[in-house]
């Protein structure tokens, strides 16, 4: 399979508005509500920088990051773009094609069924598109590795737990180079160099994905275990759950699993992934950040639930939340100083993705759209 040629690009929105300067100390992370508030309005009126438009995309097309890749799954095809809507391949697309993501060389797309059930996982050759080798589980990167599950079959929740082993994959041919058995359920989480394995009895264990070897192990509070619970926040691990004072969120250390910290968590609020190295909470009228190390608080942002991180991205430092209303959607840049606003984009535009340094979007003409997502 040879790579297309790309398609002509079109310039089309207004120059882009002066950006907003950043907070000048670290200190202005403690934002309060009411100035956030009037710096949210001011961004209003600012639209993100210009966009490149792409070809239409199918109504059944889903736009699926992949690192420094941006993937577009139709039911027949599965093409590959550059942040700049350059087309780098083309090729047939597996049936049910429903996530991506990026490691080493390569891009690992696992397919589901009407189910929600996983059929495999495909490796493709990140530059040629071309198929290097599939495995019939799910295969989930962890830094410059990747490990196989087998997700526990659920129609109200498939992929929540997983059970049998991990497997350490080598991603040359696709083939296990270590198991460590699950004798039960389990969740997993996975950190550049390691995964964190959470059984149902509450034993967390650390292994590195070299060998599969343990690291670290320890017996956690009962919780209601999940994909995102405990959370892999930088170097640290964040679990949330029951204890006399309410919910409560519990702060360890990676890969050692010593406690850190604890700290009450408020009525309607919810740990958000996602977050650059930082702990984001969604609650009813605000954003918050607290330092995963110590629970420290860091920052705080007006609008609550409303607001949503945009998947993808491959800066480990930085976040996109977007909150799409009655019209334009508005978003908030959040970079190492804390969050700014971080313009607007037009009525109607939806599925958005943080593709490298771009933000890649179904525009509201239903095409491909791509604009600089740095200083949006």
């Amino acid at each position: 399979m040879t790579p297309d040629r790309p398609g002509p690009v079109i310039e089309l929105d207004r120059p882009a508005a002066a950006p907003t300067p950043r907070p000048a100390s670290t200190r202005r992370w403690l934002v309060a509500p009411v100035l956030a508030g009037c710096l949210l309005l001011g961004a209003a009126a600012a639209p993100a920088r210009p966009a490149i438009s792409g070809p239409p995309l199918p109504a059944r097309a889903l736009l699926l990051p992949a690192g420094a890749l941006l993937l577009v799954a139709d039911p027949t095809t599965l093409t590959g773009y550059t942040p700049t809507g350059r087309v780098t391949w083309r090729v047939p697309a597996p049936a049910g094609a429903r996530s991506a993501a990026s490691v080493g060389d390569l891009v690992l797309v696992t397919t589901r069924d009407s189910a929600r059930q996983v059929t495999g996982t495909s490796a493709y050759a990140a530059d040629t598109g071309r198929l290097r080798w599939r495995r019939p589980d799910r295969v989930d990167v962890a830094g410059a590795a990747a490990v196989a599950v087998t997700e526990v079959r659920s129609v109200a929740d498939p992929g929540q737990r997983i059970q049998g082993a991990v497997r350490g994959v080598d991603l040359a041919t696709g083939a296990n180079r270590w198991s460590v058995p699950v004798p039960s359920t389990a969740v997993l989480a996975t950190s550049p160099g390691r995964v964190v394995v959470v059984h149902d009895s509450g034993l967390a264990r650390v292994h590195d994905t070299r060998y599969g070897a343990t690291i670290a192990e320890t017996r956690l509070p009962p919780a209601g275990y999940a994909p995102d619970n405990p959370l892999v926040v930088g170097d640290h691990l964040v679990l949330r759950h029951p204890a006399p004072g309410g919910t409560t969120l519990s702060g360890y250390d990676l890969p050692s699993l010593t406690p850190r910290w604890q700290r009450l968590l408020p009525v309607g609020e919810t740990p958000a992934p996602g977050c650059p190295r930082v702990l984001c909470l969604a609650g009813m009228t605000e954003w918050r950040a607290l330092d995963a190390g110590s629970g420290a608080p860091l920052w705080r942002w007006p609008g609550g639930a409303g607001w949503q991180p945009v998947p993808g991205g491959s800066d480990p430092t930085r976040q996109v939340l977007l909150r799409a209303g009655g019209g334009r959607a508005s978003l908030v840049d959040v970079g190492p100083d804390g969050p700014r606003p971080g313009g607007t984009l037009p009525a109607g535009t939806r599925d958005c993705h943080l593709v490298a340094d771009a933000l890649a979007c179904r525009g509201p003409d239903g095409r491909l759209t791509l604009r600089p997502a740095g200083g949006t």
